[in-house]
């Protein structure tokens, strides 16, 4: 996908990917991978070094935000993220059956903590089994931030916290990740 944007998942596409994996052993596991890119917006390197401790209140329990440390994130630029009532759900769900919250959140298969090479490799094998062409690691964080855009107005936001929120030092790359639609701009042009 070299010099292509990653394409973005619809609300219903998400759904599909939800409901797949749904049937797997590692199931809360493959929910929290897929929760943490569309509904999170985080990149796979932070998703397989986020830990415990960047999700847990001081007294153990998940918090109503995550925590994206500068030593995990791109470019040092750490943020943190109000937390989706569907990926708090299953981090709540997941942490009842972490044997060590000390660890990252996701772990492999054998027990070790996860490479950001092996969750991008996660989610290319995740898309070709449902059949979503030219989707990525990158598909949820695009799409988390494309909607967050579209939505701002409703939230009294700005671009500027749609960059916040993807942990970008410029608005420009912010930018770049946004997809147009062309239904929102027959009903922009309508408005006039």
């Amino acid at each position: 996908m070299a010099g292509r944007q990653a394409r973005i998942i619809s609300p219903a596409q998400l759904d599909v990917l939800l409901a797949h994996v749904r049937g797997r052993k590692d199931y809360l596991r493959s929910r929290v991978i897929i929760l943490l890119s569309a509904r999170a917006g985080l990149r796979a390197a932070e998703i397989a070094q986020l830990e415990w401790n960047m999700v847990l209140d001081p007294s153990g329990k998940v918090s109503q935000t995550i925590e994206v440390e500068d030593r995990i994130a791109k470019k040092k630029h750490g943020r943190r993220i109000p937390m989706h009532p569907d990926v708090r759900t299953a981090l709540v769900a997941m942490l009842r059956r972490t044997p060590d919250p000390r660890r990252t959140i996701i772990q492999s298969r054998k027990g070790n903590n996860m490479l950001a090479g092996s969750v991008v490799n996660w989610f290319a094998v995740l898309y070709r089994e449902v059949g979503f062409d030219g989707c990525s690691s990158h598909s949820g964080r695009r799409s988390f931030l494309t909607e967050l855009s579209r939505r701002t107005h409703e939230a009294g936001a700005s671009l500027r916290d749609v960059q916040l929120l993807g942990g970008h030092s410029s608005i420009s790359t912010t930018e770049r990740y946004l997809d147009g639609s062309s239904l929102a701009q027959r009903k922009l042009v309508g408005l006039l």
